[in-house]
């Protein structure tokens, strides 16, 4: 297992931005594929964005596509999600994950570590 300390998370207005953070340590990530995942009060956790061990992007398509942009530094054992245009239903818990295997999977059994999480506010 790697451990993932997520940051960036905090409060903002609708159309507003926020760029979330996942720090890897523990072992290197860099061919692995991580993810970005969301749960709501009272909501499952469900998948934002993935990005495979190759750097290749995919995202939950009706939700967040155009609007949010994942993105992964090897070098720093690091992976982002750059969110703009946010709008109050994007308030959520956002969770950063890692798995052994180099492609994205969208289902959350499939990761194997987690970070503690990160709050996500959007509100006028």
């Amino acid at each position: 297992q790697v451990h993932l300390v997520e940051s960036g998370g905090g409060s903002v207005h609708p159309g507003g931005s926020l760029r979330l953070s996942c720090t890897a340590s523990g072992r290197t990530v860099g061919n692995s594929a991580m993810g970005w995942f969301r749960q709501a009060p009272g909501k499952e956790r469900m998948f934002v964005a993935g990005i495979s061990g190759h750097g290749d992007p995919e995202y939950a398509t009706d939700t967040v596509k155009g609007r949010f942009t994942i993105s992964r530094d090897n070098a720093k054992n690091t992976m982002y999600l750059q969110m703009n245009s946010l709008k109050p239903e994007d308030t959520a818990v956002y969770y950063c994950a890692a798995r052994s295997a180099s492609y994205v999977s969208r289902y959350a059994f499939a990761y194997d570590s987690w970070g503690q999480g990160t709050w996500v506010t959007v509100s006028s």
